[in-house]
């Protein structure tokens, strides 16, 4: 796919973006230390008797601290790792650094699910022959990830591209929740403790596509798209199962983690995380809420990916628009994805347009439509359809239904929490019948 051209106002703005997201990571730390603090205020303003009773929330606050600097550490080396696409020296303003609020946000990361905006070059993820040196036997004392953690609180890494003015931004609360919904999403897509969220969301995904290609061969092997692929767990996964698979994604926040999970990984394990540490409501306990999470369950070079694999950066409207895309998929799957559209229309129609005939739509998710309540000065377009006009819909662009019905599922769910969000998602496989959307298309 050839790389997408911009014009000088575009790449100012994705410039501007992404400054605020790698600004929105590298202020991780500084946030969640603020929470803290928070927490004790509270704390200082009970009556002394109500103090001695709850002595131990002292000692869990500096548990958090250590929790909170175990997670920059991970989020420090991926933004070590990211190589962007642009200049980054370019567009600053003349105080040297973007304000957030001069800054143009185009991408759009919610904690359920995720849309965005990213770049639009395609990514090859790498494919290592080296062995693995084994799992560490402890993770959460994992000498190596100490090392990182002291790293973060001692010696003030900084990458290339975060210059201390990033640092020194006052980040919006909406960008910091973004980066906590991401490291959210790495234990559904990249940890043994998500297995149950992808064996409900992407299992079943897994066996239609292993049901309906059947015969699949080394030379010619069948191809599927991802659109709305986050941290790329489902793409590599349908690569494994024997197809050139390529994950589409354009939230920054996604691409940045996904692109070193893939790309950067030297063992199964290799990370320990604490994502539940930034809410104290509906925990079981301290130890439930400050538990460690390790992570990649697998390493992803040795997965027996599929030769082809790659994660596309970008609008999924904007590149799969192309002529070149057109009848050049046999799949296309989406998993928690239609309902990030604008126009959930113009998704049905590329998707109808990319497919070969006689391809297949597998789709599985909610329609929780992500611009449903945007209320600003932009006034963002969001049509929102019911699950029986979204059918009409694909009707219309020649889609024939072969399996339908609906599946139980969480998004990002905290298993051990005492409150889950869950949803009745619609599962279906649609069959792409060429002849009826030509004849649709000429009415």
């Amino acid at each position: 796919m050839s790389e997408r051209r911009y014009t000088e106002q575009e790449e100012a703005l994705e410039i501007k973006s992404l400054r605020r997201i790698i600004a929105a990571y590298a202020n991780y730390q500084d946030a969640a230390e603020r929470d803290v603090k928070r927490y004790e205020r509270s704390f200082k303003m009970l009556p002394p008797a109500h103090k001695e009773l709850l002595f131990h929330l002292g000692l869990k606050y500096q548990r958090l601290r250590w929790c909170i600097s175990m997670n920059a550490a991970f989020i420090m080396n991926m933004l070590e790792a990211f190589e962007p696409p642009f200049d980054m020296s370019q567009y600053v303003n003349a105080d040297g650094h973007d304000h957030p609020s001069n800054m143009h946000d185009h991408s759009h990361v919610d904690c359920i699910h995720s849309s965005g905006r990213g770049d639009y070059s395609t990514m090859s993820i790498s494919r290592s022959n080296s062995q693995l040196d084994g799992q560490h036997d402890n993770p959460k004392e994992d000498a190596k990830t100490h090392e990182s953690s002291r790293e973060i609180e001692n010696k003030k890494v900084t990458p290339q591209h975060c210059t201390d003015s990033l640092f020194k931004l006052n980040v919006p609360p909406i960008d910091v929740d973004k980066v906590r919904c991401i490291v959210r999403n790495i234990v559904r897509d990249w940890a043994e403790e998500g297995q149950k969220e992808r064996d409900e969301c992407y299992k079943p995904i897994l066996e239609e596509l292993n049901h309906l290609f059947p015969n699949r061969s080394n030379q010619r092997p069948p191809s599927c798209l991802v659109p709305g692929a986050g941290l790329g767990r489902l793409a590599l996964e349908i690569s494994s199962l024997g197809f050139v698979s390529q994950g589409n994604e354009f939230s920054y926040y996604m691409l940045i983690c996904s692109s070193f999970i893939l790309n950067h990984t030297q063992e199964a394990n290799e990370w320990t995380i604490y994502p539940w540490i930034h809410s104290n409501c509906n925990s079981l306990s301290d130890n439930d809420q400050l538990r460690p999470v390790s992570f990649p369950d697998i390493h992803p070079s040795s997965a027996g990916i599929t030769e082809g694999f790659s994660m596309c950066a970008g609008d999924f409207v904007e590149v799969y628009s192309e002529e070149s895309q057109e009848s050049a998929w046999d799949a296309v799957v989406t998993c928690f994805f239609l309902d990030t559209a604008h126009n959930i229309v113009e998704y049905i129609e590329i998707i109808s347009k990319v497919l070969k005939d006689g391809g297949v739509w597998i789709n599985v998710g909610p329609l929780l439509y992500h611009f449903a309540d945007s209320y600003g000065p932009d006034d963002d377009m969001s049509i929102e359809l019911s699950l029986e006009d979204v059918k009409k819909v694909a009707y219309h662009y020649g889609f024939v239904m072969e399996v339908e019905k609906m599946i139980e599922t969480t998004y990002t769910a905290n298993m051990r929490a005492m409150m889950q969000n869950r949803y009745r998602a619609a599962f279906w496989t649609m069959r792409k019948n060429g002849s009826r959307a030509k004849a649709q298309k000429c009415c």
